[in-house]
This record gives C-alpha cells, structure tokens and sequence, in this order.
C-alpha cells in the first residue's frame, strides 16, 4: 500500500519530529521522505504508546465491540485468566442490530438494545479502550490507533461490513454519500435504525422501495423482516402505502415460504415483492431504482446495497484481492491469517460463508477464543461449527415470530462449507416472538452482565 505507515516508519517519522522541535504536526513535505506519496499529517499522539496499564500477561487486542468482539474479549478471559485482554471500539455504547426491526415497531425500547461495554470490561475482567485502529506492523506485533500504539502478543479484527454501493452501479462518493444519508440500509450503525424507524413514522404515503443485496449480507433474513415490520408500521398509522422489496436474488433467501405466506396473509394490500432485480443505477434526481430493463420509481426508500468487509480489512492490507467483497484470507478452520498465527479475523469482516448473524458471530468467537488459547500452550483443537440461530418478526399487536437454527458441515475433499442440522420453523407464532426477545436477552447477559 503506498501510504502504509508501518513501525519502523513511524519511529523515522518520530525521530524527524524531535529533531524538527514540532509541538504539533509535521509538514506533508517531510512525510514524503519515510512515507511515498504521503499526504496525510502525522501527529505525535500517533508515536507515543497508549494510556494502557502494562500487560500482566499475554496481551490480547480486539478490534470490534460488535457481538463477535464482545464475546470474544469475555471467553478469552475465561480460557485463559492470565491473558491480558483489551477490547476496542470507536464507539461509546453498543446498540444492537439484531431485534432493531422490533424495536422500530414498538415491540421493545431502545434501553433493550443499548448497553454499557465499561459493564462489559468491569463484568468480563477486561480493559475497554475508545480508539480507532490506524495502522498495523505485524513484524513488531505493533497496532497504531488514534489513542497511540499497542504491543499485542495476539490481535482479533473483528470490525463487521461496510457497504459497496459500486455493485449497484453507484460510484461516485457524492452519491454514494447522499444515498447512505437519505436512504440508509439500516444494517451499520444505530444512526441508520434511528433515521429508518423516523421515516417510517413520518412517511405521508405513495411507494417505499426497500432493496435486498446479493451475496452473503448481514443478516439474510433481516430484510424480509423490515419489510414485514415497516408494513405493519403503516397499516397501524393507517398510511396508503406500498412497499415494493426490490430483491438482487431469484427468490427470498431463507424461510421462504413463511414470509411469502406473511406477505400474502398480513399484506397483500402492501407489499409487493420483485426478484431477479439487478440493480445497475441509483439515479437520485428522478428517485428511480434503475436496472438495465426496468426503473422502479420510489417517493422513499432503505437502500441495502451489497457489501464488503469493513474498510479496515482493506486499510490494514489484509484484504484478499480477490475476493469479491473484499475479505481477509484466513485459515477458515482455525481463523488466523494464512501467513500469521497471531492475528485472527471474526465475525462479519471472515470470508467462509456462514450466516453474518449475531448468533453465528457470538458461537464463533467462543469457539475461537479456544483456538487462541490452545495455540498459546502449544495445542491445537478440533475445528467446531458455529450456530446459527435467528427469529425473525413477521406481524405486531402481537408481535410474532418465525425461527431457524442451524450448523454447518466442512467438506474435507474440497474444502466447502454447507447447511447441516436446519431446523426451521416457518409458521409464526406469539411463542416465537417471545422466544426471540428472550434469546436476545440471555445472549445480552452473557456479553455484558455474567
């Protein structure tokens, strides 16, 4: 990568700023003789170490306080008490994706899905530090952050997706950047569930597109379910309205046939569902969803485009160049990267093909933290399959719910993954919404409060 730092840049770069006497920043020009083609200004706080207590044991940094970095920092410290383990995320607070489509309906509060990580860092035995990642020198076992640099014996990324609005046609960041803001996905941050629920709450009437993505996206059943909810959202706020889900995939990718019997049984008079629509354009001056033969023209919309790993992956040049959403490669039985045992990719940012679903993420990370923990004696252990389990929302007032849980089987012969053990529960019910808030909450405890 032409502007990567790595450390021993950063200590050429440091040198040239006591030398220079600079109490703030370095100039551009003097950047460009350690860092080609640099651009950026460097500033000291990136030089200096972290305000971090020094390391009691091993120390263990993950990047993520999504479901699988959470899981991870608690389940590393309970296979190992002498790792010294340092959870980290740019953000204050988490607020889940999962059950946000509920939420958005009224079926339970913000407070639900919105909790402390100091309270996960006090009950976990761990150390939450609010920093962003800037840069990485694996040789040195050195990760630079906006707070300063950390020594790490073992580094976890796990920073989730981002979206990849050039796979429907969108490739200019202006554009780009005013279709994130006016129609978000709703699938990132709390940001866009708060903006969505608001749109849904004030929208007057005429078409509302909603699109689902190609690809594995976070979460396959989710916007299925959005559609469920937002319809339910304005058949009770009695609003004429039509939701056209515009779908990339031949057909409704999981519980097909239940939320198909959903839409045809709570709102045929609402949703109207189109495959096979292959989006080629976003033209924003006429609001219309182009392909090559058809426009779809919308008054409002929740534009899911396809997505990638977090940009961070790519950032940290650890991206696979040939993957097509820009994923890490890794050793998909154990996580690591190919050429380094040290650092491990999870969650929604690792290539294999599981579901990207909070329960698939927290299994996985319980799973790997055992991985770490035995690499570090010296052991390996047998690859276990993580667990999928998710509930999905179809009608409120009551609310209920469908469910699938599900494993998955690696084939040795050929080195692929596939569905084992599905058990799904296409028909819903009140039981399964209940079900589904409960599962949220023991998963929520175990992350937070056990």
């Amino acid at each position: 990568m032409a502007n990567k730092i790595n450390r021993r840049k950063f200590l050429k770069v440091g040198g040239a700023v006591m030398a220079a006497g600079t109490s703030g920043h370095i100039l551009a020009s003097d950047t460009t003789k350690t860092t080609a083609d640099a651009k950026t200004v460097v500033k000291p706080r990136y030089l200096r170490k972290a305000d971090l207590p020094a390391a009691k044991g091993p120390r263990i940094v993950v990047i993520g306080g999504g479901w699988s970095g959470l899981t991870m920092a608690k389940y590393l410290k309970k296979q190992n008490s002498q790792f010294d383990v340092v959870l980290m995320d740019r953000n204050a607070a988490f607020i889940s994706c999962p059950l946000s489509n509920a939420w958005m309906a009224g079926e339970l509060s913000l407070d639900f899905l919105t909790h402390s990580y100091l309270d996960a860092a006090k009950n976990g035995d761990y150390i939450f530090l609010r920093a962003t990642a800037i840069d990485l020198d694996r040789e040195s076992k050195t990760l630079f952050t906006d707070q300063g640099s950390i020594e790490y014996e073992y580094l976890v990324i796990a920073p989730g997706i981002d979206y990849d609005y050039s796979r429907i046609g969108v490739t200019d960041p202006a554009d780009a950047q005013q279709i994130y803001t006016q129609y978000p996905g709703g699938f990132t941050n709390a940001s866009e569930y708060l903006s969505i629920k608001r749109k849904l709450f004030d929208f007057k009437g005429g078409t509302l597109a909603l699109t689902v993505p190609k690809g594995n996206y976070r979460c396959m059943a989710a916007p299925y379910e959005r559609a469920c909810m937002a319809a339910a959202i304005l058949k009770k706020r009695d609003i004429k309205a039509k939701i056209q889900v515009l779908d990339m995939n031949p057909d409704i990718r999981i519980k097909k046939d239940g939320f198909r019997n959903a839409f045809e049984t709570f709102y045929a008079d609402t949703i109207e569902y189109v495959n096979q629509v292959e989006i080629t354009a976003v033209n924003l001056s006429t609001k219309e969803i182009e392909t090559d033969f058809d426009s779809y023209g919308f008054d409002d919309a929740i534009i899911y485009p396809p997505i990638r790993a977090s940009r961070l992956i790519e950032n940290l040049g650890l991206a696979n160049p040939s993957s097509p959403q820009k994923e890490a490669e890794i050793d998909e039985l154990k996580y690591h990267l190919k050429d380094d045992e040290h650092v491990y990719i999870t969650g929604d940012a690792r290539p294999q093909p599981f579901s990207k679903s909070g329960n698939t993420a927290h299994s996985e990370a319980r799973y790997v933290a055992e991985v770490i923990a035995a690499h570090a004696q010296g052991k390996t252990i047998e690859w276990r399959s993580p667990q999928t389990m998710c509930f999905s929302g179809v009608r409120i007032d009551p609310y209920e719910a469908m469910s699938i849980v599900a494993f998955y089987d690696y084939n040795k012969a050929d080195k692929t993954f596939a569905f084992k053990r599905v058990h799904q529960v296409e028909k819903w019910s009140y039981r399964g919404g209940q079900a589904g808030l409960a599962w949220a909450e023991g998963i929520f405890r175990d992350m937070f409060y056990a």
